[in-house]
């Protein structure tokens, strides 16, 4: 185990500007109301304790996955990095995919959308009309990856960024997530929700490196 964080064997790729990391059903990804550790906190320990720095590393967060879903989480290891890439998030040029598994259809491939409205209190979106006060759109392609008994998995494509626009669109299409409390799952799953962010396609020249060619990241 490395000294200061235990990360280690979790760090998926790192160079002088980016730190990718694979995050567990559970954590979250920087500090919140509930005050338990974040991930970004391990993250900076590692850092610390590996390139033996005196003060605290500079550690910024590109994106943020909801705690019960696993995934590759994307940090800046320095301010430009962390500028560039929110560039690139809003442009789009950053492309991501997840893995769901849920109970039933959709079937085949298709494209999911609709109006989210968050309740901050209750940290959880509905799908409401066009015309509600707040909502935004949002928007998700999916595609039929394998099937079982009682469980399929999704390949899926968000187009947008809405807050749990994966876990409610698809509930409101009647394919809730395996483990997915939240949004009408009957039980919890012992390993997370069946949501899990597995893939980032990353342009190279985004952390000032090699420019011209493209990374593509998987989780385990």
């Amino acid at each position: 185990m490395k000294a200061g964080s235990g990360i280690g064997d979790r760090i998926l790729l790192e160079d002088n500007h980016l730190i990718l990391v694979n995050k567990l059903p559970g954590e979250i990804v920087q500090g919140d109301k509930t005050g338990d550790e974040p991930l970004s906190d391990l993250v900076k320990r590692y850092l610390k304790d590996k390139y033996k720095k005196p003060g605290d590393a500079f550690l910024g967060t590109v994106h943020r996955i909801d705690r019960p879903v696993s995934g590759v989480v994307i940090y800046a290891k320095t301010s430009k990095a962390l500028e560039r890439m929110n560039a690139l998030l809003r442009e789009r040029k950053l492309g991501k995919t997840y893995w769901a598994v849920t109970g039933s259809p959709p079937e085949g491939e298709g494209r999911l959308s609709g109006w989210l409205r968050k309740n901050q209190q209750r940290n959880k979106s509905y799908v409401v009309d066009e015309k509600t006060k707040g909502a935004l759109f949002a928007e998700l392609e999916w595609k039929q990856q394998a099937t079982s008994d009682r469980y399929m998995m999704l390949l899926v494509h968000p187009m947008t960024g809405r807050h749990h626009q994966i876990r409610v669109l698809l509930a409101h299409a009647g394919a809730v997530i395996r483990g997915d409390l939240k949004y009408g799952a009957r039980r919890h799953a012992r390993r997370g929700c069946g949501l899990g962010e597995r893939r980032w396609l990353i342009s190279r020249d985004a952390s000032g490196t090699t420019s011209g060619r493209s990374t593509r990241l998987c989780g385990p």
